[in-house]
């Protein structure tokens, strides 16, 4: 039922995740040298399956329309969010507006001079407009496009549901194994952002999105290190990804852009020297910031910016 083989990857990382929680829940380690590398894994698979809801909302995993509409159930649980309630901020104002003012994500709404406050506070900065963003198309969708509002009041109603149980059932462990994990998930997914797009040039062909190679990233994140060639062809599958990034991106693209290592990047950017610079070296320029501008599409174009997705 699968449509790419590769996906048994996701599944397996899913059944981790939840694996991981009812462990915890059922033993509930207090030695402090098993109990914190434990939920810092639980972390990472939260996270992991943000990217895989990621993957999703461009590319069903399944067949079948109704086993995609179960999986989305699925995935709302292991980060914490409805995985439709992904689709208006990053499918329909990222990806189709990306760095511009129609962009609820934009990395220059961060403007701190120390460079590791960017990266650390552009999660809890860009997540009210998100959040407002959000709201505004649901409302917008509940007459424009009522399959769609229904699967998404469907991925809320079981997710709030299995929460309200879970902490009714013992808030120090919901607190603990379900919330923290899911925190991390949703501050590490928008995060990326940041790390894939400040710097680089929106209005460039190739240059729009910073890639890391690093084939350990790239094997645990579904290949998602590929970023340039995922925003040219947002519908392609990540198992995809390296082969056409190759082919159609890496002999194009600025060699500052495709970064071998993430944790070396990482350093660079936010350790020492920390400085925000564009992708060629010099200094970021950033635009005087203004409100979002709209995004929502109009009614007509509603169906087809949606009809990738499972439904």
């Amino acid at each position: 039922m699968l449509r790419y083989r590769a996906d048994l990857r996701t599944l397996c990382f899913v059944a981790i995740y939840f694996a991981l929680v009812a462990v915890q829940w059922v033993y509930a380690p207090s030695a402090l040298w098993l109990a914190i590398p434990l939920l810092a894994v639980t972390c990472v698979f939260s996270f992991l399956g943000a990217v895989a809801t990621h993957n999703t909302v461009h590319s069903p995993v399944f067949k079948k329309r109704w086993v995609n509409r179960i999986f989305q159930v699925v995935l709302t649980l292991t980060y914490g969010h409805p995985v439709s309630a992904f689709v208006p901020g990053h499918n329909l104002s990222h990806h189709k507006h990306t760095q511009t003012r129609r962009d609820v994500m934009r990395t220059t709404k961060v403007r701190y001079r120390w460079n590791l406050l960017n990266g650390l506070l552009f999660m809890p900065t860009v997540g009210r407009d998100v959040f407002i963003a959000d709201m505004r198309y649901f409302k917008a969708m509940y007459r424009q496009n009522p399959p769609w509002f229904r699967q998404m009041i469907l991925e809320a109603t079981v997710f709030l549901g299995t929460m309200g149980v879970l902490l009714a059932l013992d808030w120090k462990k919901f607190l603990i194994y379900v919330i923290i994990p899911h925190q991390y998930a949703a501050w590490g997914i928008i995060s990326m952002n940041y790390l894939q797009h400040d710097g680089c040039d929106q209005e460039s062909e190739y240059n729009h999105s910073r890639n890391f190679l690093g084939k350990f990233v790239n094997f645990m994140a579904y290949n998602n290190g590929y970023h340039t060639i995922h925003h040219m062809e947002p519908g392609l599958h990540w198992s995809l990804l390296p082969a056409e990034h190759a082919k159609r991106v890496a002999p194009f693209i600025h060699p500052e852009l495709d970064q071998p290592s993430m944790l070396g990047y990482l350093f660079r950017t936010f350790g020492w020297p920390a400085k925000r610079r564009m992708y060629d070296g010099r200094p970021v320029e950033i635009p005087a910031e203004g409100p979002d501008e709209e995004w929502i599409p109009p009614p007509r174009e509603v169906r087809h910016d949606l009809g990738a997705i499972a439904m």
